[in-house]
């Protein structure tokens, strides 16, 4: 019996694998058969993925700053050039230019840093429902009427969604999601790779993000006359995300305005532990409705 959300996952690890083909120079496959707008998270995923080439294995990537510059096209390859900025004694630091056609769609700084003991606090994770007690997402928008369109379907294949219940949050537009991979992401092997899981983490992080900032208006991307693109993302990774595992995504937007809105992000393991931080600010165009 042919498991399809293991193939999907086995399928996303092959998409973020980028491969060498000159010094620096990366590519990284294309998502799809046929043109269309590749998805923002797949571009910062492979960008990240390498830059992580070449650097020393003890120091993992910490934080990314990326600016979007064009639209990519999901049936084409992607150019990854790296530019190796700075090794120092703890930090390095790599830049890296995304490339269709001969022009760039995306830039990215990374900083990886190696294993320190230090200092430590971190915000509590929000009391929600275990992801066992709330709805896998296509079921969440069957019960709201709405229906996924075919490419999200196989974007969202390799990973379990489960967003949950509205918690009262004052006037901050907020939602929380669990996500997890629909399967272990290296089957029949020990031991996680760091990099592939910050690498999907980056790719999981664009879902849905920016959409917080329609929330005030009762809006969402599947709105009609709503279109919206992310302009820029940025990332903070503070612990090895257990990626086979249930991740809480919670998510606010403190603003929105001049056709722009901005959202922030905080990633917690199933146990309450701080993986990861994320801001993103995007466009957002209502076309008014007759």
């Amino acid at each position: 019996m042919t498991d399809a959300p293991q193939i999907a996952v086995d399928g996303l690890r092959d998409l973020l694998t980028v491969e060498e083909i000159d010094t620096g120079i990366f590519r990284g496959a294309a998502s799809a058969e046929q043109p269309g707008r590749v998805y923002g998270g797949q571009v910062v995923a492979q960008a990240l993925a390498a830059a992580a080439r070449g650097v020393d294995p003890d120091r993992q990537a910490h934080s990314l700053h990326a600016y979007f510059l064009r639209a990519g096209d999901a049936g084409r390859p992607i150019i990854y050039r790296v530019l190796p900025d700075f090794d120092g004694g703890s930090f390095s630091n790599r830049r890296v230019v995304a490339m269709q056609g001969g022009k760039p769609i995306l830039n990215l700084a990374a900083s990886f840093h190696r294993h320190e003991d230090g200092l430590s606090h971190a915000v509590p994770m929000p009391q929600v429902l275990a992801p066992e007690q709330c709805p896998h997402f296509q079921e969440a928008l069957a019960a709201a009427g709405q229906k996924l369109p075919a490419f999200l379907i196989d974007r969202l294949a390799p990973f379990d969604i489960r967003p949950c219940p509205p918690v009262p949050a004052g006037d901050l537009p907020q939602r929380h999601q669990w996500f997890r991979l629909a399967r272990t992401l290296n089957p029949g092997q020990s031991g996680a790779d760091p990099v592939m899981q910050r690498v999907i983490l980056a790719y999981a992080s664009d879902f849905a993000l920016i959409s917080t900032a329609l929330m005030p208006q009762g809006l969402g991307f599947f709105s009609p006359g709503v279109s919206g693109a992310s302009l820029d993302h940025a990332m903070w990774f503070h612990q090895d995300p257990p990626i086979d595992d249930w991740l809480l995504y919670t998510m606010d937007s403190p603003w929105s305005g001049h056709a722009r809105g901005f959202a922030r992000g905080a990633i917690y393991s199933r146990s309450g532990e701080l993986v990861a931080s994320v801001a993103q600010e995007g466009l957002l165009r209502v076309k008014p409705q007759d």
